[in-house]
């Protein structure tokens, strides 16, 4: 990369990160905003400030909050439905890192609305989406490159998830881990830039404080080590049990046929009823989680908030409310950790370092399996804490609940929710750029047609014009109608006894394998493998089946070729 090239990239790293900084404090201001109309008070300390608030308003609050959520989702968002990491990822991956406007302000909305009205979500997501939408509208405005505008795509989320927990360091990983999905040298150094300068516009409005009040947690013996890698297995059990239950309850909506603007509305009726008798399940949770932290919570009331807070956090995501699943995962693993750790210091009270420090190790465990993210996890709790004995066991157990996680769940959250709506995300980098470009990019068009109606000499005419060796009938609509190989002609190519009577129509294959011009080169390249051709024709879809190209097998090489040197310079400055 060129100096300047670096330099610009540089100063679109800052716009990026002051951009998704403003994004978080926009944010968090419009929950606020939305938490005073609807409860009285304005505050991350909910369901304290809750208590004085009347029964039916703690009920019907999410309720009228799903209501708005409905009707948004209903008339502003692509699909009829909220978005939010997943949405980041696929646009990286697939959609050449476009996102639009009309579905970024949708998606602000409905998660507020959710998070504000009491509804058990994150916050961190939305803003994620929010920076990502920004610095994705940013690049398009620009008229950036392809790997230009994915950098600041990165450069919104690494912002998005520091100004959120107040850790530049977590938001690096999380955008590089989760949303770039490599370490490539080319989008580290922006990605920095952008996350700093994230931290540095949210600090400077709400102040350095980080996201929990975590008293200070020292490892008392390394033989504790056994307990926090039980404890990562078991965390993996409670994110398996989250995931599957955010997807119990949408496939549950889904048989029973309820229309998807009522959703909302019927999921925000039952988080409120729960909110009535554990209040601390509503809203992102900071508050309960602190507690936890700082050991203020009886081992059955740690039991409860897990049962319940998987529930509330499954009624939101999987009926269409707005907001993410980082808090609730987060909130999670401090009451599974808060509670392993009681037992263990019972057990074992010599050795304990006090369920304080279980909490953290469970956060950390919890999360980073549901996330599919357990690096950035990892440097959230180290950037939380400042301390590298309890960030060692945070690792462990982390390391192991993610692998006990995939293995049994074989994907990650985000990607979960994507391969419900048939949109697979793997393999490596150059995989995912060969899936980020259209048949109609590498398709060539110099391809020769015949009518129906052509007769032979026509055809052994064309037949030499051609450099695929085939020509395409078509008809006058240009609709494809079959191909011609010489081979088809049989003795025909070389006699002329039935030059006057035998057309086109007569000798083509007819229904050849065909790919449509907006499929990817991963599918190209099955198609191209499974009916052994060299070459096949692209039409513009398999309901309109007008031929607009030829796809040869060469030209998908080459850009293949040209997808693995590009993946190599991204590891390079």
């Amino acid at each position: 990369m060129a100096h300047s090239e670096r330099i610009r990239l540089a100063c679109l790293a800052i716009l990026a990160g002051a951009l998704g900084g403003g994004a978080g404090i926009l944010f968090r201001e419009t929950i606020g905003l939305i938490q005073f109309i609807a409860f009285g008070f304005s505050s991350e300390r909910f369901h304290s400030n809750v208590a004085d608030v009347p029964a039916w308003i703690i009920v019907l609050a999410p309720a009228v909050g799903g209501v708005l959520v409905g009707a948004l989702t209903h008339f502003l968002m692509p699909d009829r439905r909220p978005q939010s990491v997943p949405d980041v990822i696929e646009s990286a991956a697939l959609n050449r890192s476009r996102m639009g406007k009309r579905a970024g302000i949708g998606a602000f909305l409905i998660s507020a609305i959710t998070i504000g009205s009491g509804g058990s979500a994150g916050r961190e997501g939305p803003v994620v989406h929010a920076s990502a939408v920004l610095s994705s509208l940013l690049a398009q405005a620009l008229k950036l490159d392809r790997e230009v505008r994915r950098s600041l795509l990165g450069c919104g989320v690494a912002a998005g998830v520091a100004c959120s927990f107040n850790a530049p360091i977590a938001g690096v990983f999380f955008a590089l881990e989760v949303v770039i999905g490599s370490y490539g040298l080319k989008n580290f150094a922006p990605v920095v830039v952008a996350s700093v300068t994230g931290t540095i516009v949210s600090r400077s409005y709400f102040g350095d404080f980080p996201a929990f009040t975590i008293p200070a947690h020292e490892i008392t013996s390394f033989l504790e080590f056994p307990a926090f890698a039980i404890l990562g297995a078991v965390s993996a059990g409670v994110a398996i049990a989250l995931v599957w239950s955010i997807d119990v309850v949408r496939k549950t909506h889904s048989r029973l046929r309820i229309p998807k603007f009522a959703r909302p509305t019927l999921a925000g009726l039952a988080v409120g009823g729960i909110g009535l008798f554990f209040p601390q399940v509503m809203g992102v949770g900071y508050e309960a989680t602190d507690e936890a932290l700082n050991e203020m919570l009886p081992f059955a009331m740690l039991i409860l908030l897990i049962v319940f807070k998987t529930t509330a956090t499954a009624l939101t995501l999987g009926s269409g409310f707005g907001g993410g699943i980082f808090s609730p995962s987060l909130y999670l693993g401090a009451m599974l950790g808060g509670s392993f750790g009681i037992v263990a210091t019972h057990v074992f009270p010599q050795l304990s370092s006090g369920h304080g420090a279980y909490t953290l190790v469970g956060m950390g465990a919890v999360a980073g399996a549901t996330l599919g993210a357990p690096i950035s996890t990892i440097f959230i709790v180290y950037e939380l804490t400042q301390d590298s004995a309890v960030t060692i066991a945070v690792m462990i157990a982390t390391v192991i609940s993610t692998q006990i996680f995939t293995t049994i769940y074989k994907r990650s959250f985000f990607h979960d929710q994507l391969e419900q709506r048939g949109i697979v995300i793997h393999g490596s980098r150059e995989a995912q750029i060969i899936q980020d470009t259209a048949v109609r990019e590498v398709m060539a068009q110099d391809y020769v047609t015949v009518q129906p109606s052509a007769l032979l000499p026509e055809i052994r005419a064309k037949l030499t014009e051609t450099r695929y060796s085939e020509i395409f009938v078509v008809d006058e609509e240009g609709i494809l109608v079959g191909t011609i190989l010489l081979s088809d002609l049989g003795v025909h190519a070389f006699t002329h006894d039935r030059d006057d009577t035998i057309r086109a129509i007569d000798v083509c294959r007819r229904a050849p394998p065909v790919a449509p011009e907006d499929a990817d080169l991963e599918q190209a390249m099955t198609l191209l493998e499974d009916c052994n051709e060299e070459h096949i024709a692209v039409v513009r879809s398999r309901a309109d089946m007008r031929l607009v190209g030829v796809l040869h097998e060469h030209d998908v090489m080459a850009r293949y070729h040209q997808c693995v040197l590009t993946t190599r310079n991204e590891d390079s400055l």
